[in-house]
């Protein structure tokens, strides 16, 4: 679509307006909010194949940004920084989860607005592209479920390489490892990935 195509040069070329967010522009940081929520969604939803939880994930990953941007000296780590942010809010909503699981916490909305700030979501809303047909959907509901048995080290490389774009170097600096230790577990995980779909019987060559 032209409007994804358009949005996506944005964010590639997105340096000055986080330059300008840096430095406490409310106007610049909305903009980047709108730029990115989409992905941060994507990517929260992937992690949990959960739309509510994907949508608090990316609340509060962008409360975080928000709080935490001016502290950002580098411009050009702001994608790293971003989905590193995001991933430590999938990390603590997922110990969060298993902690109402055995203490059986009935307070679902306990900690979501993060000390009374929220955050509006860009008018588009954060969801897929609502033109798939119905068979592309389930599909890609299908390789997400089977991506989903995978460990979390080779999961989150796919996620990240595969569905969000990321390069080898951000995505080793996300993780914290190197690039051949990403790429590593990148190859490792496809080659899981693929066995795991030709179990359940599907070929699929989307990777």
């Amino acid at each position: 679509m032209l409007v994804e195509t358009l949005q996506d040069f944005a964010i590639k070329y997105s340096d000055q307006i986080v330059r300008k967010a840096t430095g406490g522009n409310e106007q610049a940081f909305s903009k980047l909010m709108s730029l990115w929520y989409k992905r941060i969604y994507n990517f929260s939803y992937k992690y949990f194949l959960n739309h509510d939880t994907a949508m608090d994930v990316t609340q509060k990953t962008f409360i975080s940004v928000h709080k935490s941007i001016r502290k950002l000296k580098d411009v050009n780590s702001f994608k790293p920084w971003l989905y590193r942010i995001a991933l430590n809010k999938c990390h603590e909503e997922e110990r969060r989860m298993k902690r109402r699981k055995w203490f059986s916490l009935f307070s679902a909305n306990e900690d979501s607005q993060q000390g009374g700030l929220w955050l509006e979501p860009p008018a588009e809303g954060p969801f897929y592209n609502p033109d798939k047909s119905v068979d592309d959907k389930e599909l890609e509901e299908l390789v997400l479920e089977c991506l989903s048995e995978l460990p979390e080290e080779q999961r989150i490389l796919i996620i990240m390489k595969e569905y969000e774009g990321l390069k080898f170097r951000e995505i080793a600096v996300v993780l914290n490892i190197s690039e051949s230790t990403a790429k590593s577990r990148l190859y490792y995980g496809l080659k899981a990935m693929k066995l795991i779909l030709e179990k359940k019987n599907f070929t699929y060559y989307g990777f």
